[in-house]
């Protein structure tokens, strides 16, 4: 996190004097003197991601981490809620013919996986209706969470929910404006834009009526709608906005939160890039909380700058040291600058007193590998991942790539290159390229229209490979480079049939970009796949 780990424990124990993991805060019972204490776990636009493509090193992302993070933090955290909002379980407001099927199990599995999490509550985007408003039913049911959407008609949802946790009555409205330029799903109607706001404060006084202490509204709209929300409704007390609408698999990045007349207005990178953490803690009576900002806010752009750069650097030294073409001196420099930006922002997050009476705490844990794996999650996945495998297999055997025209080259594949380049053969063997389907197959993922086309050779290419026919052309071989080579290997003399000095930006335009490979530089992982004969 951009310090929440380090922070967790003590960060809401921090007003009723110390961190003990057996304090009474923690414990079922409460002294009359203990604050009460509840953490939210916020998502916005998880958007079909079940965990990163691609092969950087601890890239962003992965529910199975999300998973194995909020499992560590319980232990030792304020009782917690699991609210997301935006499109959360496919990701693209359409199905794809060849992909349908594919898709609906991954939706499937996200929905699964959220229950692991112990999703309460969400409130749905567009995407989400992509196979109809039923197989959202039952998608939500599948989830574990509420699904919230007040005046949204034609797919069953409620508006509301109250829930005590860490002895704070909690109530969650959610409001989903779900468009697609301009337009809602087939069958759906969104609430009118200009009733929002009436919608919203008739949710808040339900709740109100209701016990609810701390008010949290789940929006997928435009964030400007959100915003005017918040400036309107002053009872609120957190704000969580998400996209009405995703499109493909680019990664977005962490917004800064607002405070917004006094309500938090908050929401996360896509793809379970990042989850925001508000502990909240109730120093006072039971009653509406009249919270403030310990930390976290004011501070959050910086903080998030920084973890920009840092990651900017990570990839970079990772790409210089393999690459080993950079100077020491330039690779040092680099190091230190890097220990000196995690420092700074290890000094942005550390916990400071709290302010007397209620408040919360707000910040963003970045979902990487370091946070570990959540074993039950990563059985979902493997399921997942060997049911869509099985099923490919078979159901797309038909699917042939597109046929070579006249006079064009179409793909041999690496042992024919051998024939008449050995030497660049031995280079090449020692390279991942050379291993690129097995790590699929590995993990019950060759046969993932999601996966394959960049673990092969001329995929969808005429005279290339298909997710079924990769007959020769396994692996990232010679001619993804330099290009069909039937009519070079035909008449060898002439030089101009093939790419001799293959362009490293293509390497980044078929497969080496984001959000597939974070911080990828082409010119340096060049280096990697070159060696005597081959470019040396």
């Amino acid at each position: 996190m951009f310090g929440v780990a380090a922070l967790a424990l003590c960060l809401w124990l921090s007003g009723c004097g110390g961190c003990d993991r057996e304090s009474a805060a923690t414990s079922s019972g409460r002294g009359a003197d203990t604050p009460r204490a509840v953490r939210l776990y916020l998502m916005s636009d998880v958007a079909g991601a079940l965990e990163p493509c691609g092969c950087s090193k601890d890239q962003l992302g992965g529910l199975d981490h999300l998973a194995a993070f909020i499992a560590t933090e319980s232990k030792r955290a304020a009782p917690h809620l699991v609210l997301a909002s935006g499109p959360s379980f496919y990701l693209d407001p359409m199905l794809d013919a060849d992909r349908a099927t594919q898709d609906k199990w991954k939706a499937e599995a996200i929905a699964r996986t959220l229950k692991s999490l112990g999703l309460t509550a969400f409130a749905p985007g567009y995407n989400d209706f992509a196979a109809g408003p039923a197989e959202l039913a039952r998608l939500a049911e599948a989830s574990g969470g509420a699904m919230l959407g007040v005046g949204l008609g034609g797919v069953a949802v409620t508006s509301r929910k109250l829930v005590e946790q860490g002895g704070i009555k909690v109530g969650v409205f959610g409001v989903s404006d779900p468009r697609d330029l301009g337009r809602a799903p087939e069958g759906i109607s969104p609430p009118a834009t200009d009733q929002l706001i009436t919608l919203v404060r008739q949710e808040v006084a339900a709740l109100e009526r209701e016990g609810a202490e701390l008010l949290v509204g789940l929006v997928t709209m435009d964030r400007g709608a959100a915003l005017r929300i918040a400036d309107a409704v002053p009872e609120l007390d957190v704000l969580l906005v998400g996209r009405p609408v995703g499109r493909g698999a680019a990664n977005t990045a962490q917004p800064a939160p607002e405070l917004v007349n006094g309500v938090l207005v908050v929401g996360t990178a896509n793809h379970a890039q990042t989850v925001a953490v508000v502990d909240v803690v109730a120093t006072g009576r039971k009653g509406a909380l009249k919270l403030a900002d310990a930390g976290g806010v004011a501070r959050a752009g910086q903080v998030a700058e920084l973890s920009r750069r840092i990651r900017e650097l990570e990839h970079r030294i990772t790409a210089w040291e393999k690459g080993g073409t950079v100077a020491a001196a330039d690779l040092a420099a680099r190091k230190a600058e890097l220990a000196k930006v995690v420092a700074e922002r290890e000094a942005l997050t550390m916990p400071t007193a709290p302010p007397s009476g209620d408040y919360f705490r707000y910040a963003v844990e970045e979902v990487r590998e370091r946070l570990g794996d959540d074993e039950s999650v990563v059985s979902l996945m493997r399921e997942y991942y060997q049911r869509v495998n099985d099923h490919n297999k078979t159901a797309l055997a038909s699917l042939l790539p597109p046929k070579v025209g006249s006079g064009e080259a179409a793909y041999i594949g690496v042992d024919a290159c051998t024939d008449c380049h050995a030497e660049e053969r031995a280079v090449w063997d020692k390279t991942a390229h050379a291993h690129a389907y097995k790590t699929l197959a590995d993990d019950f993922k060759e046969f993932n229209l999601e996966c394959v086309g960049c673990h092969v050779t001329g995929y969808g290419k005429p005279g290339g490979s298909t997710v079924a026919h990769v007959e020769k052309l396994r692996d990232v071989q010679c001619e993804d480079c330099h290009g069909p080579g039937s009519l070079h290997a035909a008449k060898p003399e002439k030089k101009d049939l093939i790419a001799l000095a293959p362009d490293p930006k293509g390497c980044v335009d078929r497969c080496h970009h984001s959000p597939h490979v974070e911080g990828f530089d082409a010119k340096a992982k060049m280096e990697l796949v070159l060696g005597p004969g081959h470019g040396k």
